[in-house]
């Protein structure tokens, strides 16, 4: 059964499951609709996409506007990563506040992330491989972005790689919130 802890940012959960493992290797569940029902979680995933990172990799601080804007489920399949994910709904308490945590392939836990949130990692091994499934398509004219290290958060990485993409993002001061 699929459980869900609550963070400091609302509709932001902690969900895990038991892993199996055995002389096979292991097993996981990520999602189950029955568990999401019961937890009033949406689970009409329509896009699922994975990345490899090098170490000290840096994506972020991602998300979509409306009406692309979208739930975000995260988990590490490969390596170990420090998750981090910034709320952009101005009408929320945690307005402009980070969570992050670190989310490897050997624990329990990944993320739910509702709308109005941006999202971004530090690869923190070689060859880390995060998932993302979405409840919208990407759509390239809704997609949006956060500068990295805009919004006060403390990377752990002395020479982080970004894209060039990544870098021309918005400071989080001089971005207005649709959200």
């Amino acid at each position: 059964m699929i459980s869900a802890k609550t963070t400091l940012i609302a509709g932001l959960f902690i969900l895990s499951n038991q892993i199996f493992n055995d002389e096979r290797g292991c097993f996981k569940k990520l999602l189950s609709e029955n568990d999401f029902v019961k937890l009033s979680l949406e689970s009409n995933f329509k896009e699922i996409y994975y990345s490899t990172n090098k170490k000290d990799v840096i994506r972020g601080m991602h998300f979509q506007i409306p009406p692309m804007d979208h739930v975000k489920m995260i988990y590490v399949s490969s390596g170990k990563v420090l998750d981090v994910c910034l709320d952009l709904r101005r009408e929320s308490n945690t307005f402009g506040k980070c969570f992050s945590i670190i989310l490897t392939d050997n624990d329990e836990s990944y993320l739910y992330i509702p709308k109005g949130i941006a999202h971004g990692f530090v690869s923190l091994a070689d060859n880390t491989i995060i998932n993302y499934a979405q409840t919208s398509c990407y759509s390239g004219e809704y997609d949006c972005g956060i500068k990295y290290d805009s919004f006060g958060f403390s990377w752990p990485v002395d020479k982080p790689i970004i894209s060039d993409r990544d870098m021309k993002f918005p400071d989080f001061k001089n971005w207005n919130s649709v959200f």
